[in-house]
Formats: C-alpha cells, structure tokens, sequence
C-alpha cells in the first residue's frame, strides 16, 4: 500500500482472542482454535529484558541487549468460564468454578487489534503465560461502577525466537481476513 493508506494513528482496543499453545518435543507451537475474550477495556505492556555495557579503553566497548519479550496486563469487564477452564486448568463443578492448588496454567497465543485512522494493526503474542487474576470490588454508591478483571501476562520467546507479529499496510488482505480464525505465522520469517 501507498504510504498515504498507512495508518498515522492507533487508538482502541477490541477483538482480543486466545489460543492454547502445544509445544512439541522438537520446539515447535501449534495452536488450537482462537477464542474470543469480550470485554476488553485496557491493555499495557513494557519491554523485558536488561542492556549491558562492556567498559574498555574508557568507554563503553560493547553493548548487548537481551530480548526477553514483554511483560502486560488487559484489564476485562469479566473473564469468560472457558478461559479459566482452558488457560488456568480450573475445572467446572456444580456449574461453578473449582480451583485445584495443583491445577496448572496453559501457555496460550494472545491476539488483539488496536484500531486505526485507516485500518486496525492486529497483533499476536505466541508464548504467553498469564497469573491468575484476583477478585475486588467495593460497594455501591451514588452510581454504579464497573469492576474490571485484571490479567498479568508475559510474552516470552518462543525456542525459535518468534515473540510477536503485527500487521502491517502491506500485509495481504487473505492475511489480514483470517486472522483470527488461526494463529498466523508469517510466511517469510527472516534470519535472527
């Protein structure tokens, strides 16, 4: 695309999805089918990772950053059941949610899409785990207001590197269509 279609702003925050990750005795993820969060209100993350500097001759000689991904949260208006029984391996009895000390979490694919003047980038972060979340709430004033659930996560790289994808004005438009009927692996990966 015409760099007059690229989008000169973002803004928002919707369609955020999961796909529980299988990672196979040689390395590689697969995903399982994406599945819809609603309720996103807010969404935040910060580089991982530490710079070192290696001092010589009075200066600093060699500089080396480590990439360890990222580290978030999405704040929802509620958690779907199926992402607690998928993701936290809690387990649904009586029709309420039982959690085991022994239950453990899954690691998931995140995607999500933050809109734009011309079109939304949609992002997927492939080895994500998350913490549990807390509960809180106060009581009921003069108006309402809405308690959000707030989800700690971090995106880590996978073993062969892959943190992210985001798409882009030039991404295809099959690409770009079906992105959250599979997690998406870019076809042309460059050399690390």
């Amino acid at each position: 695309m015409p760099a007059s279609t690229a989008n000169k702003v973002l803004f928002g925050l919707t369609n955020v999805y999961y796909a529980v990750a299988t990672e196979g005795e040689n390395g590689v993820f697969t995903y399982g089918a994406p599945v819809r969060i609603p309720g996103a209100t807010e969404m935040s993350t910060d580089p991982a990772g530490e710079s070192t500097s290696f001092f010589a001759d009075n200066q600093v000689y060699y500089e080396a950053e480590a990439n360890q991904g990222y580290e978030g949260t999405f704040n929802f208006a509620k958690l779907p059941t199926s992402f607690y029984v998928d993701v936290l391996g809690q387990k649904l009895v009586n029709g309420g949610l039982f959690e085991n000390s022994n239950a453990k979490s899954k690691r998931i694919a995140l995607l999500f899409e933050i809109d734009g003047d011309v079109q939304a980038d949609r992002f997927v972060y492939y080895n994500v785990s998350v913490s549990r979340p807390g509960t809180a709430s106060k009581t009921k004033e003069d108006s309402t207001e809405v308690n959000t659930v707030e989800l700690n996560f971090k995106a880590t790289p996978r073993p062969d590197g892959a943190i992210k994808w985001v798409t882009g004005a030039d991404t295809p438009k099959e690409i770009y269509d079906a992105f959250y009927t599979q997690v998406t692996e870019p076809t042309e990966v460059p050399a690390g």
